[in-house]
């Protein structure tokens, strides 16, 4: 069952939402950030991200059909983690539409695992609301590109920020998803 995938890597949320929240207050901390530095920083971000959803996917392949969701999330953010490094001269209007799109399709990814886990698990929801969040964040940014990636570098942090403190909280109530009454009696 995938909830047994996430409870065995719950510590695969953890980081994530560790890294995120760490990237938002850095974010937040160096208002100053040229555009280069961004770039860099969400490139290695997404990277980092998508190498650890990766793990956790192919960790889990035996243990449920679906793991493939978790796969595609993490090569998204390895593809656009490579993307982004390798053109860290580009514009802000392609630096939004990178972080934008990510954040599309990493949100859409996220509320398919949680709907798909809406039977296993307790709290999946959150899991729904950080995707909700990255889907309404992409799309607020496709909406405003004339505004430049530097004007947003603070919605930028503060989504960051958010989806971070959903997958650390989350990451807390899946590490007990695979622990039946009697794995925690005889614990």
């Amino acid at each position: 069952m995938l909830a047994k995938i996430l409870s065995k890597y719950w510590w695969v949320l953890l980081l994530r939402g560790i890294v995120s929240i760490l990237f938002g207050v850095m974010a937040y901390t160096s208002p100053g950030i040229t555009l280069a530095a961004l770039v860099l920083f969400f490139a290695a971000w997404v990277f980092v991200d998508g190498i650890v959803e990766v793990v956790a996917a192919v960790g889990g392949r035996k243990e449920h059909e679906n793991w493939w969701v978790l796969l595609i999330e993490g090569l998204l953010g390895i593809a656009f983690g490579v993307i982004a490094f390798q053109a860290p001269e580009i514009t802000a209007l392609v630096l939004l539409i990178y972080i934008a799109a990510w954040a599309v399709a990493t949100g859409v990814m996220r509320i398919i695992l949680a709907v798909r886990l809406r039977k296993e698990i307790e709290g999946e929801w959150l899991l729904a609301l950080s995707g909700l969040a990255s889907i309404l964040f992409g799309l607020w940014m496709m909406a405003r590109p004339g505004a430049g990636a530097l004007a947003l570098l603070w919605f930028i942090a503060a989504w960051a920020i958010v989806v971070g403190a959903f997958l650390v909280i989350l990451s807390f109530k899946v590490r007990g998803f695979g622990k039946t009454p009697a794995s925690v009696a005889a614990s």
